[in-house]
């Protein structure tokens, strides 16, 4: 299957591990969010349109600014107080706390494309870095019995880190047959970031974690239609640090654009996040703190010349709802990439997009 040459799509950056992606995306940077204490591996939305579409081959850079905000309360703020040892309580907790945490996170995600078939697709290889900041604060009141003896405490916690986050691997194998086209990929985490278990704010996860999905695009060059999404799962490896083990989680991106032009188009993206097994060695007041979130949200997109190489301009943000052990909030993406040019069209299109 070969890949159409009448559309300019943009470089690598749909390969962000960046939460995670590890970003995605993928990372280990986010503020409180699933599974231990509300961190996870995966970034939701760092998939969106044209995630399946092959790239050019050669060498390309994906710079992403993430920055959220996000609040919880109760299993989550506990959580966070249970690791960094503010309190063990043995039976009898109430903890009527908020949790805040505000994210500026930097993902750098450097990619070679191949251009030799591989399994009849195209291979790309690629990591991407992290550094950002990170702040967190909980403030309430926990009360807590063991037997007779009853403590309570008032006030609030602070902890701010600006640092580095881990190193997120990310490989991808991309098929073209018109206008659809599939991809498969497979990410994981080496834990290297900043990590401590006595630190509220860490932008390093603190373990490592396999992830491995597939997706689709539709993209028609005809009338500018284009819908993608990837699904996957993340497998998460104990915690050395505090021995707890988070469960297998399930995510879905999603985006849809019309292309206005050749160049520029807006849409819409979205996610869902379900954790679909318990934790394991947490506190026995957790349960087994499943996670859940969905987000939904505008996007808009310009590709353009930059001498011989192409750049790629992405504006998107997400609001989230429907949480569950899980902070929710908004937050935003705004992504530049820069990319070997396409070649020049050979094909002339049968019908024009419909310009404004």
């Amino acid at each position: 299957m070969q890949r159409s040459r009448s559309w300019p799509v943009p470089g690598s950056w749909q390969q962000l591990s960046v939460c995670a992606l590890a970003v995605f995306l993928t990372l280990a940077a986010q503020p409180a969010r699933a599974d231990e204490t509300g961190n996870s591996f995966w970034f939701p939305g760092q998939f969106g349109s044209l995630a399946a579409v092959p790239t050019t081959p050669g060498w390309s850079l994906g710079t992403v600014y993430y920055h959220a905000s996000v609040a919880a309360s109760g299993g989550v703020a506990a959580a966070r107080e249970i690791e960094i040892g503010r309190f063990t309580p043995n039976v009898n907790v109430s903890l009527n706390a908020n949790l805040n945490a505000r994210a500026d996170v930097v993902f750098l995600a450097p990619t070679y494309t191949f251009a030799s078939p591989v399994l009849g697709g195209q291979f790309a290889a690629g990591v991407t870095g992290v550094f950002g900041r990170l702040d967190t604060s909980i403030a309430g009141t926990l009360t807590a019995a063991a037997g007779p003896i009853v403590a309570q405490r008032t006030g609030t916690i602070s902890d701010s880190l600006t640092s580095v986050g881990d190193l997120i691997p990310m490989l991808t194998l991309k098929w073209n047959d018109g206008v659809n086209n599939w991809m498969t990929y497979a990410t994981g985490d080496i834990p290297v970031g900043a990590y401590d278990p006595n630190r509220l704010s860490n932008i390093g996860l603190g373990h490592g974690a396999i992830d491995v999905g597939g997706g689709y695009t539709y993209l028609n060059p005809a009338t500018g239609h284009e819908f993608s999404g990837v699904a996957g799962f993340t497998y998460n490896f104990k915690n050395p640090d505090t021995q707890y083990t988070s469960g297998i989680d399930f995510h879905f991106d999603w985006g849809a654009s019309q292309f206005l032009s050749k160049q520029f188009f807006v849409g819409l993206v979205g996610y869902a996040y379900q954790q679909v097994t318990a934790d394991s060695g947490q506190h026995p007041i957790l349960g087994p703190f499943k996670s859940r979130v969905i987000g939904i949200g505008p996007q808009v997109g310009y590709i353009f010349p930059i001498g011989k190489m192409q750049g790629y301009l992405n504006l998107k943000g997400y609001g989230e709802f429907d949480a569950a052990n899980r902070p929710s909030g908004w937050n935003t993406w705004l992504t530049f990439a820069i990319s070997e040019a396409p070649p020049e069209s050979t094909v002339t299109p049968t019908r024009h997009l419909v310009t404004k």
